[in-house]
C-alpha cells in the first residue's frame, strides 16, 4: 500500500515532467506547507531562481497574520506577480506542485493573473 506522501510525490513528478521554465517564460512553482506559502520563478535551463515570494519574506506586508489559507494565497499571489513584473517577467508556466487546482492554489493563480501575469 502506498503512503499519502508517496502518492503526493508521484503526483508532483507527473505534473513536473510536463513543465519546464525558460528565461523568457519561467516556471512559477507553488509550495504550500502547513503554515506558509512559497512561490518561486525558476529558469530550468539555467537552474536558477529568478524571483521569489513567501509568507515569510520581509517584503510581505502583515506577514505575522498570514498562514497557509485562501486569504493569504490571494495576498501572496499578488505579491509574487508584482515581484515578477519588477524583474521583467510577464509570462510564466504555472507549476501547481502536485496539488489540485482548487482552493488555495486557484486563489493564488487568480490573484497573480489579476496582478498582470500571463499563464
Amino acid at each position: 500500500m502506498k503512503s499519502k506522501q508517496r502518492l503526493a510525490q508521484l503526483r508532483h513528478w507527473r505534473v513536473r515532467k510536463k513543465l519546464s521554465g525558460t528565461k523568457e517564460r519561467p516556471r512559477m512553482s507553488v509550495f504550500f506547507s502547513n503554515e506558509n506559502i512559497h512561490v518561486q520563478f525558476i529558469d530550468d535551463t539555467a537552474g536558477q531562481t529568478l524571483a521569489a515570494a513567501s509568507t515569510l519574506s520581509k517584503a510581505t506586508p502583515d506577514r505575522e497574520k498570514l498562514g497557509a489559507n485562501v486569504k493569504s494565497a490571494k495576498t501572496i499571489g499578488t505579491l509574487a506577480a508584482k515581484t515578477a513584473l519588477d524583474k521583467g517577467i510577464k509570462a510564466v508556466v504555472f507549476d501547481r506542485g502536485g496539488a489540485r487546482y482548487h482552493g488555495k492554489v486557484k486563489a493564488l493563480a487568480d490573484a497573480a493573473r489579476e496582478a498582470g501575469l500571463q499563464f
